[in-house]
């Protein structure tokens, strides 16, 4: 299933979370990494999720992750796979697995992140198997 049959709506972007989205745009993938206790953390965001230091910065993902937990959503107009994606960095994110059978999926399945448009709107970060 190609993400080309469905519309994707553009995320809302803040203030906060400018960078992320340019750097999608851009084709990188960033996640926010924690100065204090060393962990990198997504959703990006400017408080440490784990320590709440405000010491964080960004850092370019390798965009190497595996498939955690994934459900091929079916009801909709055009079926999507939601997956948790563990990235090599360690934080899990929610995205979607796209350009693959979704009858292939697994847990486990390595994947690389892939941008893909949005209407008006930054590039969305996704996954296809590697």
């Amino acid at each position: 299933m190609t993400t080309a049959e469905r519309k994707l709506a553009a995320p809302e972007v803040t203030v906060e979370t400018k960078p992320y989205w340019d750097a999608a745009t851009e084709g990188k993938l960033l996640v926010k990494k924690c100065n204090d206790c060393g962990k990198s953390h997504h959703y990006p965001r400017a408080a440490c999720p784990f320590c709440y230091s405000l010491k964080t910065e960004w850092q370019t993902a390798s965009g190497k992750g595996t498939v955690y937990s994934f459900s091929v959503l079916h009801g909709a107009p055009v079926p999507y796979a939601l997956a948790y994606v563990t990235l090599a960095e360690g934080p899990t994110m929610m995205t979607n697995i796209v350009d693959c059978d979704f009858k292939a999926l697994k847990v486990g399945t390595p994947v690389k992140v892939v941008f893909k448009p949005t209407v008006d709107g930054p590039a969305l970060p996704m996954f296809t198997p590697a």
